[in-house]
């Protein structure tokens, strides 16, 4: 079996570099479309992240040098290690970005927020945590506002960090806290606010190899309140609150796949069982991955892993199942749609991330449907022209779109090389966009602001053909967006009534009831997108805040 899988993955990694250079006419059909929204953001985006009023905040390192995004009068930042900026520096590194005017606004960071890690808090704040040099150890906190109005970064001055935190992992609690996990030299959790003194993690120390291959771990809160916690190729189920392993589950089959191996992993959507919506099921899936020792030995030409596997973290016994995606990849990104449906984008077929560590760059981005027979649940979309390499993001709008931000494998901004640092911003529109489902796509009409737990609430929307069916309703959280992985992701769809049609001229109208997710464990306290699906289309969400 091992034989015949090399020789797959060789014939693969011949063919694929072929099929990208034929003219994207070539590959007919394929679903999904790109548009390009800005030609220079100014910054390379290595962390992106969506706000609860749709503008979305592109954060760089501040050590890179200058970007091409000047700040206002006024603002400029010395710093007290020159290293970057001998006289200043006077350009932004990170920026808000209004997709509904493709208008863009600098923001002010201070500390260096190189591979740093963040959250949203239930109020709306984005929480930054970590990053490199006088980043190590801050907390940063961003506000966001309405567009009309100017809000920016703050840099607290108390608490910091109890350990440095560079390629750590932000996750949301059910009470709201976020637990912060790991980081290079930092085999430990600690939490926001800190209530909870550092703790160990001997997992994390334990699944380190001499490639570091335990950053960026992939961290799940998992509706039975306990955490699934993936680095390198193993995974452990953590109580937070009393710091104890409850499980350890089998290793993945395959190669190291976390940072700097570049794989990825997603929560799929929480599903609820019976009238009173009980969640008790969670998958995992993680995708892709670098070859072992091609980081180690800068192995740029090493194939990438195509396997996925996918686990049932609150089964008794639980295993991985095993699946080929149509694409060796390293450093993609996976974004849960509305539906449901995981899209797989970004990334190169060879190497590992870091700087000037991967080649051929995976143009196709790959629709998961995992609720698809296994062997069809893997779907080849329309490719991009643009190669999206290490320090990429990707984040579901709330349009339904996919914005994608940034690139750059090299230590500092270099636009002659044959992988240049990115400055456009582009998005990628799922085939339930296309023209042709319009008269599907329904619009909420009425929602409300903020929702209790286990409330039943009702949702009104309105759509062009008469509705067949149930008519679902799903929350997405806004995730941070990093290093191949989106901290704090999550679907939860709700328990809802048939729909029920309601006078109104034009188009057909229908209200909804809906049930609120039970508890924090299902949906942590904060902002989610609320969509509403029809037959496989969703509407334009609107923001609904969950409360206890």
């Amino acid at each position: 079996m091992a034989f015949y899988a090399t020789v797959k993955q060789s014939i693969s990694l011949f063919l694929f570099p072929l099929l990208l250079l034929l003219p994207l006419s070539t590959y007919g059909q394929l679903p999904g479309s790109w548009e390009l929204l800005l030609e220079n953001a100014g910054i390379a985006s290595m962390h992106t992240a969506v706000t609860r009023f749709g503008t979305v905040v592109l954060l760089d390192r501040t050590n890179i040098g200058p970007s091409q995004l000047p700040l206002p009068a006024g603002h400029c930042r010395h710093r007290r290690s020159a290293r970057a900026f001998p006289s200043g520096n006077c350009t932004a590194h990170s920026a808000l970005f209004n997709p509904s005017d493709r208008s863009l606004r600098p923001l002010s960071i201070l500390t260096d927020t190189w591979c740093s890690s963040g959250q949203f808090l239930p109020d709306g704040t984005l929480l930054q945590t970590g990053g490199d040099f006088d980043g190590f150890r801050r907390l940063r906190t961003f506000a966001p506002c309405s567009p009309r109005l100017s809000c920016d970064w703050r840099e607290l001055e108390a608490p910091i960090l109890a350990a440095g935190r560079w390629y750590a992992t932000d996750q949301i609690l059910p009470d709201g806290s976020v637990i912060i996990v790991g980081g290079r030299a930092a085999p430990s959790v600690e939490f926001y606010p800190p209530s909870i003194p550092l703790r160990p993690f001997p997992f994390l120390a334990s699944a380190e190899d001499s490639q570091m291959d335990n950053l960026y771990p992939f961290v799940h809160l998992l509706p039975d309140g306990y955490l699934f916690v993936f680095a390198n190729s193993g995974a452990v189920l953590y109580d937070f609150a009393s710091g104890e392993v409850i499980r350890q589950y089998p290793p993945l089959p395959g190669g190291p796949r976390s940072y700097p191996s570049a794989g990825s992993s997603a929560l799929l959507a929480l599903d609820p069982t019976g009238s009173a919506g009980s969640y008790t099921r969670a998958e995992i899936v993680v995708c892709g991955g670098a070859r072992y020792g091609a980081f180690l030995h800068r192995e740029i030409g090493a194939p990438a892993d195509s396997s996925c596997g996918r686990i049932a973290a609150t089964d008794p016994d639980p295993v991985w199942s095993m699946e080929e995606m149509p694409f060796p990849r390293i450093m993609g990104d996976m974004v849960m749609l509305p539906t449901g449906e995981i899209l797989i984008i970004n990334g190169a077929m060879s190497g590992s991330q870091g700087f000037e560590m991967a080649s051929q760059p995976c143009l196709n981005p790959v629709l998961y449907r995992p609720d698809q027979p296994a062997g069809l649940r893997f779907m080849t979309l329309t490719p991009t022209e643009i190669p999206r390499m290490y320090h990429s993001t990707a984040n579901l709008l709330p349009d339904g779109r996919v914005l994608v931000a940034g690139s750059n494998p090299h230590y500092f901004y270099r636009f002659d090389a044959e992988f240049p640092t990115e400055l456009r911003l582009e998005a990628f529109s799922p085939e339930y966009l296309s023209p042709d489902r319009q008269n599907l796509r329904p619009e909420i009409l009425a929602a409300p602001e903020k929702v209790e737990y286990g409330a039943v609430f009702e949702v009104e929307v309105a759509v062009d053909l008469p509705v067949v069916g149930v008519v679902a309703v799903n929350l997405a959280s806004a995730p941070f967006s990093t290093h191949s992985f989106s901290q704090g992701q999550r679907l939860v769809r709700l328990v809802v009534d048939p729909p029920a049609e309601v006078s109104g001229a034009g188009q057909r109208r229908y209200r909804i009831g809906c049930r609120a997710p039970p508890d924090g464990k299902v949906a942590p306290p904060g902002y989610y997108m609320a969509f509403a699906v029809n037959q496989g289309v969703p509407s334009v969400a609107k923001w609904v805040q969950l409360v206890h």
